[in-house]
């Protein structure tokens, strides 16, 4: 098998990947669904959907600590069949309402809300399960696969809800049924989840449960300069940049003039970079903060040069370039962060990796919607591209003097939690 896909030699692996690219899929067609719904529904604000994606991340600030806990205490492949549940179901009512005719904005806020508590509980346990599945020596290969197979759906996932948007009518109820769709691809984790053999995961040990355990993993993420160097650099990219939906929204109505069918499609030309990113991060064998660093900066420049595209095609030709880039940035980061992490304490790790990655979303998508209002559209490019940039090399200068060169293997990822923690 090729170096690439070696991960799926491993017959769990394999079905895990499979029930998570059905689901990425339904997931990518309501984040489109999602957006145009709001915009039909408050008048085409700006500012409104970002208050809708920022409540669907809010919960990744508010529980990620805790939820990072529970994936340290509870078998992760029963409480991801649990999330997956979850998920589902606020999806489902608001396709529901959608369909009828009852859908107003606020739905949409509650829902999104509900959702992001799902997902917040969801994500660290589905990162760290990945660490069971797979031998140490193909953990990269296996988050860059995760990557590849997340890309691959939001490449179909946009595309597809545009066409079927369009196709349906293009008004609000279009977007119901495409809505009601992502509730019903929760199944098919669900069913994968069930098939996998128990006797070939690796199942870490369950954390005992006692005070402190929480205080614990904070702590031992600030012993480590090297995952706050990570950790730095992700929040500022992923709190003021990765805002793909929202900005792409706001330039395909207010600059360009254009359908849902060409706004599907710009998320399907972001993907066509990710996806090569994705690939070329599960050839790699190692990864340090090096890289990175340099792909947040390689993308906050191209998100800057984006805001100056003088037309549709130029805004398409340049999103696969920030596919490219934004997705090498999140590999790099989320498999150093994994590799160099002690198993006990991957899930609060984890946890607390996301709610950065996520939970800036909450406080940057609502006031680069706020930006847009003010200056425009092409604003939100620049202001995000500018704050990444600077975000990356402040990052670098703050806590780059104090972390050693890494390497691909374990390096302080061994060494006992309470070692880590007396160097705090």
């Amino acid at each position: 098998m090729s170096p690439t896909f070696r991960s799926l030699s491993n017959s769990n692996y394999r079905r895990y990947a499979l029930g998570g690219v059905v689901s990425n899929v339904g997931t990518w067609m309501q984040r489109i669904a999602q957006d145009w719904l709001v915009l039909l529904l408050s008048g085409g604000s700006g500012a409104a959907i970002g208050i809708a994606t920022g409540l669907q991340f809010l919960p990744f600030l508010l529980v990620m600590p805790f939820a990072g806990l529970v994936a340290d205490r509870v078998p992760k492949q029963q409480l991801l069949q649990l999330t997956n549940a979850l998920m589902a179901v606020p999806a489902l009512v608001l396709g529901g309402l959608t369909i009828t005719g009852l859908a107003e904005v606020w739905h949409v806020y509650v829902l999104a809300l509900l959702l992001g508590i799902g997902a917040a509980f969801d994500a660290p346990a589905r990162q760290a399960f990945v660490s069971e599945l797979v031998a140490k020596d193909e953990l990269t290969n296996a988050v860059g696969l995760n990557s590849a197979s997340f890309n691959a759906a939001r490449l179909v996932g946009p595309a597809l809800a545009g066409l079927l948007i369009a196709a349906l009518g293009g008004g609000a109820t279009a977007t119901g049924w495409v809505i009601l769709l992502n509730g019903l691809s929760f199944v098919a984790p669900i069913c994968m989840l069930r098939r996998l053999d128990a006797s070939r995961i690796a199942q870490a040990p369950p954390l005992a449960r006692g005070p402190g355990a929480i205080r614990e993993g904070i702590g031992y993420v600030r012993s480590r300069p090297d995952l706050l160097l990570v950790m730095a650099v992700v929040f500022f990219v992923g709190a003021f940049g990765l805002n793909f939906q929202l900005t792409s929204a706001l330039m395909a109505t207010e600059e360009f003039g254009v359908g849902p069918r060409e706004y599907g499609l710009l998320g399907s030309f972001l993907a066509v970079g990710s996806l090569s990113g994705a690939l070329l991060a599960a050839r790699r064998t190692e990864v340090g903060h090096r890289l990175v660093v340099g792909a947040a900066l390689a993308f906050g420049a191209l998100l800057v040069v984006a805001g100056f595209a003088p037309s549709y095609l130029a805004f398409a030709l340049l999103a696969p370039l920030l596919g490219l880039t934004a997705l090498t940035m999140m590999t790099a980061a989320n498999a150093f962060v994994q590799l160099h992490t002690e198993a006990a304490v991957r899930g609060r790790v984890m946890a607390l990796y996301l709610m950065i990655l996520m939970g800036g979303t909450p406080v940057g998508a609502p006031l680069v919607g706020w930006f847009g209002e003010l200056w425009g559209a092409r604003s939100t490019l620049w202001i995000g591209g500018g704050v990444s940039i600077v975000g990356a090399l402040g990052a670098a200068a703050v806590f780059g003097r104090r972390t050693p060169p890494a390497s691909g293997g374990s390096s302080d990822a061994e060494t006992p939690v309470r070692a880590s923690l007396a160097r705090f």
